[in-house]
């Protein structure tokens, strides 16, 4: 039984010579919720727009449902996308946006009654079915854009950046309704943003893209404790991981030890790959340093920034030695610092990761997932 409601197979894009997409394999199975992340120009609209039949591969090939439709009319592939603009006919109620597709296939007046009914509770707008979209706010409109959606009842929906237009309060509550809908319904679904928090909170998997190809794929944990590359590292968790330059100075069959500005510093990780003498990158998330007191820890530098958040608190502390950016400290949001204080940083080896001179990561510790 074939699982797997969309298989990319060495997809290609060009355009006028540009290649944007370049090889692209990817599976998303039966009920997911993938999200394509990555900055701006990375190709994860263009790879959507291909899924969706608005663009044609320059090669490879595209499955839906088990049919090629690498070729197939956008209205041949049984996907249904709901667009980053609300594109709601102004003049029509919200009954008559939901149900206007089923109308213009000709279904009966009562069917289509029946089944807009259906979406509308369950999305939470029974009570407004006889309101124009002007008389909705973003959240309501968008909820509407998705019930057009859903009736079409499609093997895949697809979600082109379908919050960006939202402010920031609204975006989160979308976010909630958006993975609470998911959760009922069990829908495939392929989802495009370029919000980090909203992939790691809305998907089942995350597939982060960087120019036209993919760094990674897998669920939003394992790619937050187990980054494939520097770039990945730094593009997923809010804020992003501290890099520090360090130099490898040897390592055994318990634990490598690196050189820094500051000293040497053991971490406990098996790996194969350390070469003596090699440049590599450290890096820490900002819960895996802790402030300690002098003599205790293996970082020590000055605070030049607080940010309080209420729950928890960042402080950016300049590390003596180091020529990198401030490394972000989390700390309880009750921690008492000032600007300009002296600090000394502990390591949670455990939760630390090393990636060599070609941005690759240089393994993690064994049992670096359950100490996150």
């Amino acid at each position: 039984m074939n699982t797997s409601s969309v298989i990319l197979d060495q997809v290609t894009k060009s355009f006028s010579g540009h290649d944007v997409i370049k090889g692209v394999s990817l599976e998303v199975k039966k009920g997911e919720l993938v999200v394509f992340v990555g900055p701006s120009g990375c190709g994860k609209s263009t790879l959507l727009r291909l899924i969706a039949g608005l663009e044609t591969p320059t090669s490879g090939k595209i499955e839906i449902a088990g049919e090629n439709v690498t070729y197939a009319h956008p209205s041949k592939r049984g996907v249904a996308m709901v667009f980053q603009s609300y594109a709601l006919y102004p003049h029509m109620t919200v009954e008559d946006n939901i149900g206007f597709a089923m109308r213009i296939k000709g279904m009966p007046r009562a069917e289509v009654k029946l089944k807009v009914r259906t979406v509308a509770e369950t999305l939470q707008l029974g009570h407004l079915l006889h309101r124009l979209p002007k008389a909705l706010s973003g959240g309501q409109r968008q909820r509407v854009a998705i019930g057009r959606a859903m009736v079409r009842e499609p093997d895949v929906f697809l979600f082109d950046e379908p919050l960006s237009n939202l402010d920031a309060s609204l975006r989160g509550q979308m976010r909630v309704e958006i993975a609470g809908l998911h959760a009922r319904l069990g829908a495939t679904s392929v989802y495009v943003t370029h919000d980090q928090v909203e992939a790691m909170t809305l998907a089942d998997k995350i597939v982060v893209l960087n120019g036209g190809r993919i760094e990674q794929a897998g669920p939003p944990m394992e790619l937050y404790r187990r980054p494939a590359n520097l770039f990945v590292a730094t593009f997923i968790g809010s804020p992003g991981m501290n890099i520090l330059p360090v130099t490898l100075a040897g390592a055994d069959r318990d634990q490598v030890t690196v050189n820094t500005a500051q000293g040497a510093i053991t971490l406990p990780r098996v790996n194969a790959r350390v070469v003596a003498g090699a440049e590599a990158s450290l890096g820490l998330r900002p819960e895996s340093l802790s402030l300690t007191t002098a003599g205790q820890g293996q970082l020590s530098g000055y605070v030049n920034l607080i940010e309080r958040l209420g729950g928890e608190t960042f402080a950016y502390v300049s590390l003596k030695g180091f020529e990198a950016p401030p490394v972000i400290v989390r700390l309880d949001g009750e921690a008492e610092l000032r600007i300009h204080d002296e600090v000394h940083l502990a390591i949670d080896g455990q939760r630390a990761h090393l990636f060599g001179a070609d941005g690759l990561a240089l393994g993690h510790a064994p049992d670096a997932k359950a100490a996150s």
